[in-house]
Protein backbone atom coordinates (compact mmCIF):
# COMPACT_ATOMS: atom_id res chain seq x y z
CA UNK A 1 0.00 0.00 0.00
CA UNK A 2 1.04 3.67 -1.05
CA UNK A 3 0.81 6.74 0.79
CA UNK A 4 -0.18 9.57 -0.88
CA UNK A 5 3.53 11.57 -0.47
CA UNK A 6 3.96 13.42 -3.27
CA UNK A 7 7.06 15.43 -4.39
CA UNK A 8 6.69 19.17 -3.25
CA UNK A 9 7.21 21.52 -6.44
CA UNK A 10 5.42 19.77 -8.99
CA UNK A 11 2.61 21.35 -10.53
CA UNK A 12 0.62 17.73 -11.32
CA UNK A 13 1.57 16.79 -8.39
CA UNK A 14 0.53 19.89 -6.67
CA UNK A 15 -2.90 19.91 -8.35
CA UNK A 16 -3.73 16.18 -7.47
CA UNK A 17 -2.38 16.25 -3.94
CA UNK A 18 -4.30 18.37 -1.04
CA UNK A 19 -1.85 19.23 1.66
CA UNK A 20 -4.69 20.44 3.88
CA UNK A 21 -6.29 17.52 3.75
CA UNK A 22 -3.04 15.33 4.69
CA UNK A 23 -2.30 17.44 8.21
CA UNK A 24 -6.15 16.81 9.12
CA UNK A 25 -6.04 13.37 8.59
CA UNK A 26 -2.86 13.32 10.44
CA UNK A 27 -3.88 15.74 13.30
CA UNK A 28 -7.43 13.52 13.43
CA UNK A 29 -5.29 10.20 13.88
CA UNK A 30 -3.08 11.88 16.41
CA UNK A 31 -6.12 12.92 18.49
CA UNK A 32 -7.63 9.52 18.24
CA UNK A 33 -4.41 8.32 19.35
CA UNK A 34 -3.88 10.07 22.37
CA UNK A 35 -7.40 9.49 23.39
CA UNK A 36 -7.01 5.62 23.15
CA UNK A 37 -3.46 5.75 25.11
CA UNK A 38 -4.88 8.28 27.91
CA UNK A 39 -2.21 10.92 26.24
CA UNK A 40 -2.49 14.69 25.67
CA UNK A 41 -2.01 16.01 22.56
CA UNK A 42 -0.40 19.87 23.16
CA UNK A 43 -0.45 22.47 21.46
CA UNK A 44 2.96 21.92 20.51
CA UNK A 45 2.90 18.39 19.54
CA UNK A 46 0.07 19.27 17.32
CA UNK A 47 1.94 21.79 16.00
CA UNK A 48 5.32 19.54 15.20
CA UNK A 49 2.76 17.30 13.57
CA UNK A 50 1.67 19.77 10.90
CA UNK A 51 4.87 20.96 10.40
CA UNK A 52 6.42 17.71 9.64
CA UNK A 53 2.88 16.57 8.14
CA UNK A 54 3.13 19.57 5.69
CA UNK A 55 6.76 19.41 4.09
CA UNK A 56 6.51 15.65 2.80
CA UNK A 57 9.93 15.60 2.75
CA UNK A 58 11.82 14.80 6.16
CA UNK A 59 12.65 17.34 8.43
CA UNK A 60 15.69 18.09 10.75
CA UNK A 61 14.36 18.93 14.46
CA UNK A 62 16.34 22.28 14.20
CA UNK A 63 14.70 23.29 11.10
CA UNK A 64 11.18 22.75 13.04
CA UNK A 65 13.14 24.64 15.64
CA UNK A 66 13.69 27.28 13.09
CA UNK A 67 9.85 27.42 11.65
CA UNK A 68 8.58 27.49 15.42
CA UNK A 69 10.66 30.16 16.71
CA UNK A 70 9.28 32.36 12.83
CA UNK A 71 5.79 31.60 13.97
CA UNK A 72 6.23 32.16 17.63
CA UNK A 73 8.81 35.24 17.73
CA UNK A 74 10.65 33.75 20.59
CA UNK A 75 13.27 30.32 20.43
CA UNK A 76 11.54 26.94 21.27
CA UNK A 77 13.97 25.17 23.79
CA UNK A 78 15.27 21.96 21.68
CA UNK A 79 14.37 19.69 24.38
CA UNK A 80 11.02 20.32 24.43
CA UNK A 81 11.05 19.89 20.76
CA UNK A 82 12.73 16.74 20.88
CA UNK A 83 9.99 15.35 24.02
CA UNK A 84 7.36 16.18 21.15
CA UNK A 85 9.00 14.35 18.54
CA UNK A 86 9.54 11.45 20.91
CA UNK A 87 5.58 11.59 21.99
CA UNK A 88 4.69 11.50 17.96
CA UNK A 89 7.30 8.78 17.42
CA UNK A 90 5.69 6.56 20.59
CA UNK A 91 2.38 7.03 19.05
CA UNK A 92 3.55 5.63 15.48
CA UNK A 93 2.63 9.07 13.68
CA UNK A 94 5.94 10.16 12.62
CA UNK A 95 8.99 7.67 11.65
CA UNK A 96 12.72 8.97 12.55
CA UNK A 97 14.87 8.62 9.44
CA UNK A 98 18.10 7.61 11.25
CA UNK A 99 20.65 7.90 8.56
CA UNK A 100 19.73 11.32 7.51
CA UNK A 101 18.30 12.20 11.71
CA UNK A 102 15.27 13.53 10.15
CA UNK A 103 11.79 12.87 10.31
CA UNK A 104 8.18 11.99 8.27
CA UNK A 105 5.08 11.73 8.81
CA UNK A 106 3.41 8.56 9.00
CA UNK A 107 0.82 8.07 6.69
CA UNK A 108 -0.16 4.70 7.99
CA UNK A 109 -0.97 5.57 11.58
CA UNK A 110 -4.26 3.82 12.43
CA UNK A 111 -2.56 0.67 12.89
CA UNK A 112 0.53 -0.66 14.27
CA UNK A 113 2.92 -1.26 11.80
CA UNK A 114 7.02 -1.46 11.04
CA UNK A 115 7.94 1.12 8.52
CA UNK A 116 10.00 0.46 4.70
CA UNK A 117 11.06 3.88 3.96
CA UNK A 118 12.40 4.58 0.15
CA UNK A 119 14.48 7.03 0.10
CA UNK A 120 15.68 8.96 -2.41
CA UNK A 121 18.56 10.35 -2.64
CA UNK A 122 18.06 13.13 -5.63
CA UNK A 123 15.19 15.06 -4.18
CA UNK A 124 14.87 13.63 -0.57
CA UNK A 125 11.55 12.42 -1.02
CA UNK A 126 10.19 9.36 1.40
CA UNK A 127 7.59 7.26 0.46
CA UNK A 128 6.45 4.35 2.70
CA UNK A 129 5.72 0.84 1.88
CA UNK A 130 4.40 -1.76 3.47
CA UNK A 131 6.72 -4.80 3.72
CA UNK A 132 4.92 -6.98 6.01
CA UNK A 133 6.51 -10.69 3.87
CA UNK A 134 10.28 -8.55 5.11
CA UNK A 135 9.56 -8.17 8.60
CA UNK A 136 8.15 -11.86 9.05
CA UNK A 137 11.33 -13.03 7.23
CA UNK A 138 13.89 -10.41 9.98
CA UNK A 139 11.71 -12.26 12.51
CA UNK A 140 12.18 -15.58 11.56
CA UNK A 141 16.03 -14.78 11.20
CA UNK A 142 16.56 -12.67 14.54
CA UNK A 143 14.45 -15.93 16.55
CA UNK A 144 17.21 -17.90 15.32
CA UNK A 145 19.84 -15.91 16.37
CA UNK A 146 17.32 -15.73 19.79
CA UNK A 147 17.07 -11.82 19.30
CA UNK A 148 13.76 -10.43 20.02
CA UNK A 149 12.82 -8.09 17.72
CA UNK A 150 10.51 -4.81 19.18
CA UNK A 151 10.64 -2.45 16.42
CA UNK A 152 12.03 -1.80 12.83
CA UNK A 153 12.18 0.86 10.11
CA UNK A 154 14.00 -0.21 7.03
CA UNK A 155 15.71 2.64 5.23
CA UNK A 156 16.09 1.70 1.29
CA UNK A 157 18.31 4.13 -0.74
CA UNK A 158 17.75 5.23 -4.62
CA UNK A 159 16.23 7.15 -7.25
CA UNK A 160 12.43 7.76 -7.11
CA UNK A 161 10.19 7.26 -10.49
CA UNK A 162 10.87 11.11 -11.46
CA UNK A 163 14.81 11.28 -10.44
CA UNK A 164 15.36 7.77 -12.47
CA UNK A 165 13.21 9.14 -15.90
CA UNK A 166 15.67 12.54 -15.72
CA UNK A 167 18.42 10.52 -15.34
Amino acid sequence: MRNERKKSGSDETENKHDHDACVADAVAAAEARAVENDAQLTPLRRRVLELICASHVPVGAYDLLERLGRERKTRAAPPTVYRALDFLMQHGLIHRINSLNTYIACFGPHRPHDACLLICENCRTVDEVEAQSLRRTIDRKAADHGFSVRGQTIEVTGLCRACATAA
